[in-house]
């Protein structure tokens, strides 16, 4: 999705942390021999605590920590860690028209490399994007983009980064709303409550890409984004695809194991995304009354 040319958005919105070495920065490399691809495969964009996969403790070396400044549409167009600032301006306005309880609780972003500590424990980039209903923080190494692409096989773009972010903000909405309190996140399977609560997420997701273009920033009155093309709609279903617990399993070299699903198939997660970004509605995204997820 392109931003609006001549749309500016204001700074602070995410904070930036550049790790030191240490021990926090060499957790993801592996846990018993795993590697990264079975860790993603078990935590990638999972609203659970990736720390207790990856047996993360104490935080590494202090790194160093600012904040990024304003954007320019340009700079939203062109620049990772302005887009995710942009978008997530954008995410906020949405959620706060759309959702009541979102208006005076919206939750904090850092992009981070190699590692960080967090309410939810030390974690690395193997970890993959996340959210920590401990501190209300979505946490993403911007690197993640390119292993999307470079190993999962995703198309990549503009939509599929903001795919993610979207996600992430889902989980801080279920957190807001009380999902992440009555759902049994441990579980696993592919009806399974861990399931329902990533799928929400992607319908989520969908849900605020299907009105991005309509949503305007409430201080200049110009819309954030231009139109969805199909050709960027398709970026976005492409990323819900390569993260499909199915495919994920396809690529780590192990068989289907629907028993072991904490995300949700390719097919459903592509749905749900789908689901949300026609209905455009919160009780089409209510996966915990579906019977067919």
């Amino acid at each position: 999705m392109t931003f609006q040319e001549g749309g500016s958005f204001g700074g602070g919105r995410v904070q930036s942390r550049r790790s030191g070495a240490g021990r926090g920065a060499a957790i993801g490399g592996g846990v018993g021999g795993l590697g990264l691809l079975v860790i993603l495969a078990i935590s990638l964009l999972t609203g659970n605590d990736p720390t207790a996969l990856l047996g993360g403790g104490g935080g590494g070396e202090p790194g160093t920590d600012s904040t990024i400044g304003e954007c320019t549409a340009e700079q939203a167009n062109t620049d990772r860690a302005c887009r995710l600032s942009a978008t997530l301006d954008s995410l906020d306005t949405y959620w706060s028209s759309t959702l009541a309880d979102a208006d005076a609780n919206i939750p904090e972003a850092v992009e981070f490399t190699s590692a960080v500590s967090t309410a939810c424990g030390q974690a690395s980039s193997a970890s993959g994007p996340f959210y920590c209903p401990g501190d209300q923080t979505i946490y993403l190494d911007l690197g993640f983009f390119d292993l999307l692409t470079s190993r999962f096989g995703a198309q990549g773009g503009p939509l599929a980064e903001m795919y993610v972010y979207a996600h992430e903000y889902g989980h801080h909405i279920q957190h807001v709303t009380g999902v992440f309190d009555s759902a049994d996140r441990g579980g696993t399977g592919a009806e399974s409550d861990s399931v329902r609560v990533e799928l929400q997420a992607d319908c989520y997701a969908g849900m605020w890409a299907g009105n991005a273009a309509t949503t305007k920033d409430p201080d200049t009155g110009v819309t954030y984004l231009k139109p969805i093309t199909a050709e960027e709609l398709a970026q976005a279903i492409d990323a819900a695809e390569a993260v499909g617990d199915d495919h994920i399993q396809q690529q780590s070299g192990s068989g289907v194991n629907p028993d072991s699903w904490t995300h949700g198939s390719s097919e459903q997660r592509q749905r749900w995304f789908t689901t949300g970004y026609e209905k455009r509605d919160l009780a089409a995204c209510d996966t915990f009354a579906a019977r067919d997820l």
